[in-house]
């Protein structure tokens, strides 16, 4: 079931993260303008995002990010924190030293007093070790049939995703998949998406023939109709979706205007069939954030208190 309530993070200070950008090749600079308008941009874009979920019956949380210490990359919460169904939080291990600092007790203290939250598991002192675990940047989760997919990068260390995903009581399928660069796919889910019924995925993207036949394997097993996606459309972040539950109503896929267009008409008709898309116009987070509508998105499975 996908999630009704999902946790957004309003950045104070977005912009364009140098730390990220090694391993990160689908974010840009836009040349021409000045921290200010970046920063007025996001805002609006952020704004539009939380009014047309919640137009749509999503229930969605705000919470302001702090101005000091800057954090470009604040606006990406489901890069430090899972909340699940069992009480339990998870807390992720990040690869840029400037993101460690998005993590923040002050909103866990806040879910605390609304949900019940049993157990918060810390896997942050992963980062000395230089092992990281990007939350569900780098893990997809079935919660239906209890299976975690992660393509290996340097944000998504194996060991560690092998761990957390036994920790949770989930199969772990892990594979390794590469961008139109020949560059490790820094994050899973700007490849993969599962929705009820649904997974899109850029097969082509997996690079091993033994671990596309993994994948395409497991989720056809577990009831998905496969919607294949191009290399070029994963560019576009036509991979970066999440299905949410409204109150009322089919679900909706929230993606990004930039991944709806990107998708053939025959691909959104397919998909129609599962859910509603629900196009969010965030060309400014995309471009020099380098994530999308699904990356802003931390879902909120904890039982209420």
């Amino acid at each position: 079931m996908p999630a009704r309530t999902v946790l957004l993070v309003r950045p104070a200070r977005f912009g364009y993260n140098a730390e990220t950008a090694p391993s990160n090749h689908f974010q840009q600079p836009l040349a021409g303008l000045d921290a200010a308008s970046v920063q007025q941009r996001a805002f609006a874009e952020f704004d539009g995002v939380v009014a047309r979920l919640r137009g749509r019956g999503v229930r969605v949380l705000v919470f302001d990010d702090t101005a000091e210490p800057a954090k470009p990359d604040a606006v990406f919460p489901n890069n430090w924190l899972t909340l699940h169904a069992d009480g339990r939080a998870v807390l992720y291990p990040m690869c840029a030293p400037n993101r460690r600092a998005e993590r923040r007790p002050d909103i866990l203290a806040a879910l605390a007093r609304e949900f019940s939250l049993r157990e918060i598991s810390d896997l942050s002192g992963h980062e000395a070790e230089d092992r990281f675990l990007e939350g569900t940047g780098s893990i997809i989760f079935d919660h239906t049939h209890h299976v975690a997919y992660a393509a290996l990068s340097p944000r998504t260390d194996a060991a560690l995703f092998a761990e957390v995903a036994a920790q949770l009581g989930y199969r772990p399928v892990a594979f390794r998949a590469h961008d139109t660069q020949g560059q490790a796919i820094y994050h899973t889910n700007v490849m993969m998406c599962l929705g009820p019924g649904f997974a899109v995925v850029c097969l082509a993207s997996i690079t091993d023939r033994a671990g596309r036949a993994a994948v395409a394997t497991s989720l056809q097993a577990t009831g998905h109709e496969l919607i294949d996606i191009s290399p070029e459309q994963v560019t576009r972040f036509a991979g970066n979706m999440l299905a949410l539950q409204p109150a009322t109503g089919p679900v909706v896929l929230a993606l990004s205007q930039s991944a709806y267009d990107a998708l053939t008409p025959a691909q959104r008709r397919t998909l129609g069939q599962y859910c509603e898309l629900l196009p969010l116009p965030i060309p400014t987070i995309e471009t020099i954030g380098g994530g999308s509508a699904r990356c802003m998105l931390a879902e909120v499975f904890l039982p209420a208190a």
